[in-house]
């Protein structure tokens, strides 16, 4: 058997997700220096990527086809199919080298969602990366200045005890007195508050965020299916508002700990910052024009999540895509022509 059929019949026995892995491992090795650095484990974690995006693609072009076929306007169809024919496949392969060169896993629950969204040259998609709360978690934990032994973040209800303690002359702990008086009957949601646990109590903070501050960081176009509200529906063939009480208080909850998570309160230590930080702070910038960001926050595996497609240039509102999680088990091979 010559060698060209060996290696194309070894290629043929690689899972699609081998294939995948070959792919972003060869485009970066091609771009940036360090492929001997990949190790197993970030190998598990890229087919692990393949899945995830791979079920963001197929989901999101299952909704660009039911949206057309509700839309009367042309001008709002998008007939460019959401698939790996249709991605940019570059920028793809480094983006997923320096996540999972982190260890973001997009097979743990929450911690790394998979975007697609059309390119501005309206011929190409990109495939970005939004962190869920665990993500920011895991990120917070590996880069803080102060290791912590806990966070503690818990919404406070209109029946609920909460007393700050804060430090003074006479105390030099932070600490909080919280009870549940009637865990049926908690009242409307009235804030909430975070407790980071250091190895010197001391260092231990409180933070504190009141329902106002909570709904000063909901999204501008924030979902009623999450938030509450008028959500959009048809009836006979015609859109109509339908009201809706959305899943408010885990969008509370959700708000808080990405406050508490922040860096204002969990410090990155600059002696641990690293190449791979640094590109996901630039990809987070690089597609600031994702909007509602902070309801993102479900990975393949769970609930449904929201984004806002960018604003077209002749446009007047913003569009939004539902993208429902679904099982597949079906591959596009379009990425393949590049291998």
């Amino acid at each position: 058997m010559a060698k060209n059929e060996v290696v194309e019949q070894k290629q043929t026995q690689l899972t699609e997700s081998e294939k995948f892995q070959s792919f972003v491992i060869r485009e970066f090795g091609s771009q940036v220096s360090g492929i001997n650095e990949v190790s197993d484990y970030q190998k598990k974690l890229i087919q692990g990527y393949f899945i995830g995006i791979d079920r963001a693609l197929k989901v999101a072009d299952e909704n660009r086809i039911a949206k057309n076929s509700k839309c009367t306007q042309a001008s709002y169809k998008n007939d460019l199919p959401i698939t790996w024919n249709t991605v940019d496949l570059g920028q793809l392969a480094l983006d997923v080298k320096h996540y999972s060169k982190m260890g973001l896993d997009m097979m743990q629950t929450n911690h790394l969602v998979a975007i697609p969204y059309k390119q501005k040259d309206g011929k190409h998609y990109s495939v970005t990366f939004i962190k869920g709360y665990n993500g920011i978690k895991y990120v917070a934990d590996k880069y803080a200045l102060h290791p912590h032994k806990n966070v503690i973040t818990e919404l406070v209800y209109k029946n609920d005890i909460f007393k700050p303690i804060k430090k003074s002359a006479s105390n030099n702990v932070e600490n909080y007195e919280f009870e549940i008086v009637n865990p049926f009957d908690r009242g409307e949601c009235v804030g909430g508050f975070g407790y980071i646990v250091c190895d010197d109590p001391t260092m231990n903070k409180l933070i504190i965020l009141d329902l106002a501050g909570i709904l000063k960081r909901k999204p501008k176009y924030a979902a009623a299916e999450f938030w509450g509200g008028k959500a959009k529906g048809y009836e006979n063939g015609k859109q109509v508002d339908i009201e809706t009480d959305g899943w408010k208080d885990e969008m509370y909850k959700k708000t808080l700990e990405r406050y508490v998570y922040g860096e204002k309160h969990i410090e990155i230590d600059p002696e641990k910052v690293d190449e791979d930080f640094i590109y996901m702070k630039q990809a987070e910038n690089r597609y600031m024009e994702i909007e509602s960001m902070a309801e993102i926050e479900e990975n393949a595996n769970s609930e449904e999540f929201v984004i806002d497609e960018p604003v077209k240039n002749n446009s007047t509102e913003k569009e939004k895509e539902v993208i429902e999680t679904v099982d597949s088990e079906v591959v596009d091979e379009g990425w393949q022509k590049e291998s």
